[in-house]
């Protein structure tokens, strides 16, 4: 939502989500919760760090922390992976999604990539817009999507083991082509990365939030990814 205006008395709300410029009673507060999230998770800190040892040793963090995640959807019950809250993605839908993530702003922003995205990306519909390559109808395992993931994470671990300030810094090297995404070009290298690694952390908290209501069985789960 945006531009949007709440009056009245409001009681046990709950807001979720990527906030910004949220005003409460006259004060602004998105700076105060941003805060106390860095302070409760210092890998924020980590991930929005222009150091290449920091970025490296958050990632890793971030890694781990999908590791255990992952763990524990294996021990839900069969088709957990499949399972959608409140109209959400899913789980596997989220990690199909950052395959896509991977894909377009590491791959081709930060390596100069021109291979097409894996085929069972997810995006929202918008994006599809800019890239024919996406399957719609692409149904892969949880054991496919994670393979996938798994060199991903292993190829931007190599990087990041290796890339210096300088390069971090340079321009993206975007290819030319209307591809996603059209505004990179005039971004660096690092805001790129940035990306990639906000929403390896942002859309790892939104699977934990959906994990925990899935596990509590007194909480209705709409939906389901087909």
């Amino acid at each position: 939502m945006a531009r949007t205006r709440f009056i009245g008395v409001m009681r046990d709300a709950v807001i979720d989500g990527l906030v910004s410029n949220l005003i409460v009673n006259g004060v602004e507060v998105s700076s105060y919760v941003h805060a106390e999230l860095d302070r409760r998770h210092p890998v924020r800190l980590l991930i929005r760090s222009a150091d290449p040892a920091e970025l490296l040793e958050g990632f890793r963090q971030v890694r781990a922390a999908w590791s255990a995640t992952l763990e524990r959807l294996r021990q839900m019950p069969e088709g957990s992976e499949d399972r959608r809250v409140g109209g959400e993605w899913s789980t596997i839908e989220t990690l199909r999604h950052l395959v896509f993530v991977h894909d377009c702003w590491f791959r081709r922003c930060c390596q100069d990539s021109t291979e097409p995205p894996t085929a069972f990306g997810v995006v929202p519909d918008y994006v599809l817009e800019h890239e024919s390559g996406l399957d719609r109808e692409a149904s892969p395992s949880l054991d496919e999507v994670l393979a996938t993931r798994e060199l991903q994470g292993a190829d931007l671990d190599r990087w990041l083991s290796t890339v210096t300030l300088e390069e971090l810094s340079a321009p993206a090297p975007v290819p030319e082509g209307p591809e996603w995404p059209p505004y990179a070009r005039g971004k660096s290298v690092l805001e790129c990365l940035h990306v990639v690694l906000k929403e390896e952390w942002e859309h790892l908290g939104f699977s934990v939030r959906d994990l925990d209501q899935i596990g509590q069985k007194s909480i209705p789960v709409v939906g389901s990814s087909g």
